[in-house]
């Protein structure tokens, strides 16, 4: 089983790259907001159980593909410090069953992440959706980091489509034979 971990800010593309390298690959897409719409649909957004739900949903999830051998991609917001256990922990289950996790950062700008945080199909999708909020995630957190101890493939996404992206996501990982 292969994990393709595709971290980055809000706004940075991760969900349109991962569609696209699902589109590529065939591998199973389980995006960041899965996991919170779920929850959500119940508790309210960063309550203890809305949390603790969350977090216990992506894990089982993950090591069940792990378990079955379904290669999959997982996008996730990282902030270094506060997310590195859930990382190492995931690495943990998927590696115990064979798997291999495959990191990808994507970033860019703060001026670009301003401006695509804003477009109006982010808020429709429950998305952090205003530069106020996406500024007081970065006051708050550090949300540019690579995750430490582990290669990542770092991507700069401000001048390249999704389409792109994942086509240098799968060569670089060998996901797919080379055209």
């Amino acid at each position: 089983m292969r994990l393709v971990f595709i971290y980055g800010p809000p706004a940075v593309g991760k969900l349109a790259v991962a569609t696209e390298l699902s589109k590529q690959t065939g591998f199973k897409l389980f995006h960041n907001h899965v996991s919170i719409d779920f929850v959500r649909s119940i508790f309210q957004f960063g309550t203890p159980p809305f949390q603790k739900l969350v977090n216990k949903y992506r894990r089982e999830m993950l090591e069940e593909a792990a378990k079955e051998r379904v290669d999959t991609i997982f996008t996730f917001v990282y902030g270094k410090g506060e997310d590195d256990e859930f990382v190492r922990d995931i690495m943990r289950r998927v590696e115990s069953h064979n798997g291999k996790v495959l990191f990808v950062r994507l970033y860019c700008s703060r001026e670009e992440l301003g401006r695509r945080v804003a477009i109006k199909s982010r808020k429709k999708q429950g998305k952090l959706a205003t530069k106020q909020d996406l500024d007081g995630l970065f006051n708050e957190f550090d949300l540019l980091s690579e995750v430490p101890s582990v290669s990542s493939l770092s991507i700069d996404t401000s001048h390249n489509p999704p389409q792109k992206v994942a086509r240098l996501i799968a060569r670089h990982y060998e996901l797919v034979n080379p055209d």
